[in-house]
């Protein structure tokens, strides 16, 4: 129920819905495994078909016959990129309704409408026929801007420049074949920019669509009487947009309305260069107008992300009873954290620092107060609310509650662990002595356990993204537990990768194909466990480079040579006793992980049988990934290869 409602609630960085439910208003009830439902989901697979083949923005058709008809359509935003990539998205907004239907009121409807986050997507499937007669119901009116100007505010000229502007948009769009068109229009009253945007479904007749977009088009100067300076109408036959100040579509605007001529911009700088202090002073404003406006789409976008945040918690809230996660007060974190005292300071994190507290009781906690200012941060915050707090194992870390005042501060509560994280001992001399080699496989385990956990047994298939020795943590048994879910990913039941242009991790963790190709998976995980055993097994770190044969050898190069020649104990840290088998054993496993091609490394299933069975068969691994090798004066040698891993790409 509440990933199926966030489906709206959720908004891009542009728009904001007003409330809307997916579901529509229908009150006929059918069974999860009817008739009606095989022909949606038959329905939804042709659509997407024909979306992909055709490489087009949208499709419409039928499946089955009475009473288990099924009218469907399926649309992109027209600047957005056709075929393939607008069959994706559609297929992922299907797929998380889907999974979500058990617990959704959207179960019981034989008429839903669907949209992803941004409003770039949007799908209907219903027991009438919506199609024939071009029908542009269920419309969707979104809402741009969360402070509604004052009283007053909206002028005239305003209101006349967007109705000019979308009629124009619309007089263009009915001759292209695209059904799309995009302009912008300057309000010199303002000195404001207006941005627009309208579309039609591909197959549908040039007057049709303008009386469509003509009746929508009506509705909105009420939205503008109303004072809404940007939003949108949404249905399945036509939809428009506006909005002030950003440009929320791809591409150059297509249509311009009274813009500043070239001619008027050049004589201004002409009048303006008689003075070299007006020059100057000049580009000072301008410098000056272009960073507040950076601002300003900042602080809105924050806002938005606030807002999203908001809806979670109110979710969170109602869930409250059963959910064994809390919502506490800001007055009882700051009491227990002894007002976020430096004596109390654990860590400094990515996007905030760490502090411990004790609730009254006289339970002990982990407090994570995140950076206001930043948008990632925010992120990752409202990603661990959403996520972690429904994963329950004993090798993950527990989010116990959180806490959200204002704008200003968002807090995360942990459990508190006492041997705080792996790094710490693996990569200090002194402390590494306390993890002897009982300890370390254990440790292994049940970081194994865990992510076997994520990948399978899990009531949804998460991908960690940013496993490492310092998000190991561990407890007063050393029993290690999995933390820091801010860049996890969801996957559905029938996806195996996903490509991404957002690269998250960390340096030396990340898979190839993830590092190169954006290519992101289960496979992944498993890539980034293999390069954490070596580093608990060796008590080296996997950014170092180290000797051998008189050339020097980053940590996964290292231990594969030594495993070629059978010097494998060279590559631990300390006097291994009883366990020489296991200890070979792991290492082995480590580097199966490690290989270059995610299909020649073992699922995190197999890798516990792997770990904890001496009657599994273990495989030669090959040559792994990232094989780098410097000389001595380390100057890079010729397969030497640098690599880059950026947040965004």
């Amino acid at each position: 129920m509440l990933l199926a409602a966030l489906l709206l609630l959720l908004s891009s960085p542009k728009l904001l819905a007003e409330g809307r439910s997916i579901c529509s208003n229908a009150n006929i009830v059918y069974m999860q495994n009817s008739t009606y439902t095989s022909n949606l989901k038959s329905l939804a697979e042709a659509l997407f078909a024909r979306v992909t083949n055709s490489n087009s923005h949208s499709a419409h058709d039928t499946a089955g016959t009475d009473p288990d008809i099924v009218y469907g359509a399926v649309v992109c935003r027209g600047d957005t990129a056709p075929g393939t990539d607008c069959a994706y998205r559609l297929r992922e907004v299907l797929d998380a309704a889907m999974n979500n239907s058990a617990n959704s009121s959207c179960s019981s409807q034989k008429d839903i409408t669907l949209f992803d986050d941004g409003y770039l997507v949007q799908l209907r499937f219903s027991y009438q026929d919506f199609i024939s007669n071009f029908s542009n119901s269920q419309e969707c009116t979104v809402r741009a801007n969360l402070n509604p100007p004052p009283l007053g505010y909206v002028s005239e000229q305003f209101d006349s420049l967007v109705s000019r502007l979308m009629t124009k948009l619309t007089e263009s769009m009915v001759m292209k074949t695209g059904r799309y068109e995009t302009g912008q229009g300057w309000l010199t009253e303002k000195s404001q920019t207006v941005y627009g945007l309208v579309q039609c479904i591909a197959d549908i007749p040039p007057n049709t669509c303008r009386t469509c977009l003509n009746s929508a088009i009506t509705k909105r100067e009420q939205m503008v009487k109303s004072g809404q300076m940007g939003g949108a109408i949404l249905g399945m036959h036509c939809s428009f947009w506006y909005q002030t100040e950003v440009q929320f579509f791809a591409g150059k605007p297509l249509l311009s309305l009274n813009m500043p001529t070239p001619s008027k911009f050049w004589i201004w700088i002409t009048l303006g260069s008689f003075s070299v202090v007006v020059s100057i002073s000049w580009l000072l404003v301008h410098i000056w107008i272009k960073t507040e406006r950076k601002r300003e789409r900042a602080r809105f976008e924050l806002q938005l992300l606030s807002m999203a945040i908001q809806n979670v918690i109110n979710l969170w809230r109602i869930e409250e009873g059963n959910s064994g996660f809390s919502l506490y007060d800001f007055s009882q974190i700051k009491e227990a954290t002894g007002n976020f005292s430096s004596e109390n300071k654990l860590g400094q994190g990515g996007f905030g620092p760490v502090y411990k507290g004790l609730l009254p009781g006289g339970l002990e906690v982990a407090v994570k107060r995140l950076a206001s200012c930043s948008v990632q941060g925010l992120l990752e915050f409202k990603n661990e609310i959403q996520l972690i707090a429904k994963l329950q194992h004993k090798n993950l870390v527990k989010l116990l509650g959180c806490c959200i005042q204002g704008d200003q501060e968002k807090i995360l509560v942990y459990e508190y662990m006492q041997n705080k994280s792996l790094d710490i001992f693996i990569f200090d001399i002194n402390k590494g002595v306390q993890l002897n080699w009982s300890m370390r496989l254990h440790i292994i385990d049940g970081i194994a356990q865990g992510l076997l956990y994520l990948h399978k047994h899990s009531r949804l298939c998460v991908v960690h993204r940013d496993l490492k020795a310092s998000n190991i943590l561990l407890d007063s048994d050393m029993t290690p537990k999995i933390s820091d879910f801010g860049m996890a990913r969801i996957f559905s039941s029938n996806m195996t990768e996903s490509n991404t242009t957002r690269i998250v991790g960390t340096h030396g963790y990340i898979s190839p194909e993830y590092a190169f190709d954006g290519v992101c998976s289960i496979k992944s995980d498993v890539f980034s466990f293999g390069v954490l055993v070596l580093e608990i097994i060796s008590g080296k770190r996997t950014t170092g480079f180290y000797p051998y044969d008189g050339k020097l050898y980053n940590l996964i190069s290292y231990a594969w040579k030594l495993w070629k020649v059978g010097g494998w104990c060279q590559l631990v840290c300390r006097r291994i006793g009883e366990n020489r088998e296991a200890i070979e054993r792991c290492i082995q496993v480590a580097l199966l992980c490690v290989q270059e091609s995610a299909e020649d490394r073992p699922s995190m299933d197999l890798v516990v049988s792997m770990l904890n069975s001496e009657n599994v068969r273990l495989p030669k691994p090959k040559q792994p990934a990232y094989f780098f090798v410097r000389s001595n004066d380390l100057e890079a040698s010729s397969c030497n290869i640098n690599i880059s891993i950026t947040l965004a790409r």
